[in-house]
C-alpha cells in the first residue's frame, strides 16, 4: 500500500519552495496564502519535520525542505511530460520548465 500526501500539499510544497513566497505560490495556484501555509502545515505534520523556516516578511527552506523538493521537482516535471505525451502535446524540457498541474 502506497503511503504518499495528498497531491495538492506536494503542488503547494514545489511551488512555494521554487517560488521562496507563499503568496507567490497562492497566486500561481489561484488560492489564498493561507492556504498555501495550511498546506504546508499539513505536509510538515505527514513528514514529522518542519520543510520551512518562516519569518515575516520571507520563507527558507530547511535543509529537508531543500531535500525533499530538490528529489519532488524532477518527479512532478516528469509526471507533466507523460501527462502531456498522453494528452498528445509536445512535450516540454523538463529543466527549463515550470512544473504546471492542471487543477
Amino acid at each position: 500500500m502506497w503511503r504518499l500526501p495528498n497531491f495538492h500539499l506536494l503542488r503547494a510544497f514545489e511551488a512555494a519552495g521554487r517560488l521562496r513566497s507563499f503568496r507567490l505560490a497562492a497566486r500561481e495556484l489561484s488560492v489564498t496564502p493561507s492556504a498555501i501555509s495550511h498546506q504546508i502545515k499539513d505536509l510538515e505534520q505527514f513528514f514529522h519535520c518542519t520543510l520551512f523556516v518562516r519569518s515575516p516578511r520571507r520563507i527558507e527552506l530547511t535543509a529537508e525542505g531543500r531535500n525533499f523538493y530538490d528529489r519532488l521537482a524532477p518527479v512532478l516535471a516528469s509526471l507533466q511530460e507523460i501527462c502531456d505525451a498522453t494528452a498528445g502535446q509536445p512535450t516540454r524540457n523538463s529543466s527549463t520548465a515550470s512544473v504546471r498541474v492542471m487543477p
